[in-house]
C-alpha cells in the first residue's frame, strides 16, 4: 500500500510542556512515536508528522479539556478527528506499564478499536467564554467558604470577651462587626487584639469576596439569558444552573447524541448491576460531577415549590422509595427537558455580545 493510501491513527499523550505522538496503521502496528513541545509550533509539527505516514483518519487525545485543549483545537481546524481518550486508570497501568509512549500508543489502539468514541469539546465559542467566568466565580466561592470556616473557627478559640460579643451573630452580621474592628498596632502582642486583627483581615477578605462574586454574577447572569434562554426557562433553572448545563454540553452540543448521553455525562443514568437472577442497577459515580450538582438543584427546587414534583414524591413514597432514590429518578427525567432546551437553544447559536 502506498503511502498516500495507507491510513494512520494517532494517539497523544498530552502534559504541561510536551506532548507524546504515536502513529499506528490500521493493522494496529506500530509506524513511530515521538515527543513535541506544547506549543503552537509542536502542534504543526506533530501533525505534520502524523501526515508524513499517511491518510490521518482520527487523533485520539488524552485531557482534551486541560493539557491537550490546544492541540485538539489545532487538529480540529484542520480537519482531523478527534477523539478523547480517558487516562488509563491504576488497574491497567500495574499491568502494562507506564511511559509517555506507551500511553500515546494506547490513545490509537483505544481509538482504532472503537472503544474510544467521544468527540470532545471544541473551546471555541461563546460557551467556552462563559466556562472562564464561572472558573472565576467558582473558585471565589470556594475561597470565601474557606475563609467563613477560619472566621468561625478563630472565634471558637477566641478569648472569652470577643466569644461573648460574636458568638450569637449571624455569618453576615460577623463579617460586618469584624470588619469593622479598630486595631492597636502597638497591642498586638495581646492574644485578644491579635485574634481582632484576624478576625478584620479574614472578614475584609470576606466582603472583597463577595464583591468578586457579584461581579461574576453580573457577568454570568445576561450571558446565559443571551446563550440559552429556553434552559434558564426551565423550572429550578437559575442563572449559575443554566450556565453549568450549558459549559457541559459545550459549543458543540451536538455531540450528545440523545437525552441518554446527556444523562450519562451528569451522572444520573443507573448502570446496570445485575447478577444471576438479581435485575439492579446502582448509582453513576461518574460523569460531570458539576452537572449532577446543578440537577441536584434543580431537583430540590422543584420538590418545595413545583405541585406536580411534589405529588410525584407523594406517590413514590407510598411505593416505598425513599428520598434519595426519588431525587434519582427526578434527576432522569429533569435531564430530558435539559437536553430538549439544549438543543433548542444552540438551533440558533449566540454569541456573548450579540444584542
Amino acid at each position: 500500500m502506498t503511502k498516500d493510501r495507507l491510513e494512520v491513527t494517532g494517539g497523544v499523550d498530552t502534559h504541561g510542556r510536551t506532548h507524546h505522538g504515536a502513529a499506528l496503521d490500521g493493522a494496529g502496528r506500530l509506524l513511530g512515536e515521538r515527543e513535541f513541545p506544547a506549543t503552537a509550533a509542536g502542534y504543526r509539527a506533530l501533525l505534520a508528522w502524523l501526515i508524513g505516514f499517511g491518510r490521518v483518519v482520527a487523533v485520539g487525545v488524552e485531557g482534551t479539556g486541560t493539557y491537550g485543549a490546544g492541540l485538539a483545537r489545532h487538529l480540529a481546524g484542520h480537519g482531523v478527528r478527534v477523539i478523547e481518550v480517558d487516562r488509563p486508570d491504576r488497574k491497567t497501568r500495574r499491568f502494562r506499564g507506564k511511559s509517555d509512549p506507551i500511553d500515546a500508543i494506547a490513545a490509537a489502539r483505544a481509538v482504532l478499536a472503537g472503544t474510544a468514541t467521544g468527540v470532545p469539546k471544541t473551546r471555541t465559542g461563546p460557551v467556552e467564554a462563559l466556562r472562564a467566568l464561572r472558573v472565576a466565580r467558582r473558585g471565589a466561592v470556594k475561597a470565601k467558604v474557606a475563609a467563613l470556616n477560619q472566621l468561625h473557627g478563630l472565634l471558637a478559640s477566641a478569648p472569652e470577651v470577643l466569644r461573648a460579643q460574636l458568638q450569637d451573630l449571624s455569618s453576615a452580621a460577623l463579617v460586618t462587626t469584624a470588619a469593622g474592628f479598630r486595631i492597636r498596632e502597638d497591642r498586638l502582642e495581646d492574644p485578644a487584639m491579635a485574634v481582632k486583627a484576624a478576625l478584620r483581615s479574614i472578614a475584609r477578605r470576606v466582603v472583597d469576596l463577595n464583591a468578586e462574586i457579584a461581579l461574576a454574577d453580573r457577568r454570568i447572569a445576561p450571558a446565559v439569558a443571551r446563550l440559552a434562554p429556553r434552559t434558564l426557562a426551565l423550572p429550578g433553572a437559575g442563572p449559575q444552573v443554566a450556565a453549568q448545563l450549558v459549559v457541559t454540553a459545550g459549543d458543540n452540543p451536538e455531540r450528545l447524541r440523545s437525552e441518554a448521553a446527556l444523562a450519562h455525562l451528569c451522572g444520573v443514568a443507573p448502570l446496570p448491576a445485575s447478577s444471576g437472577r438479581t435485575d439492579r442497577h446502582r448509582l453513576n459515580r461518574g460523569g460531570d460531577r458539576q452537572a449532577n450538582n446543578a440537577l441536584h438543584t434543580m431537583v430540590l427546587t422543584r420538590m418545595r415549590h413545583d405541585p406536580t414534583t411534589r405529588a410525584y414524591v407523594q406517590r413514590r413514597t407510598k411505593d416505598g422509595l425513599s428520598k434519595t432514590e426519588i431525587m434519582r429518578c427526578l434527576k432522569r427525567y429533569v435531564v430530558r427537558e435539559v437536553h430538549t432546551a439544549l438543543m433548542a437553544d444552540f438551533t440558533a447559536p449566540r454569541g456573548l455580545d450579540s444584542p
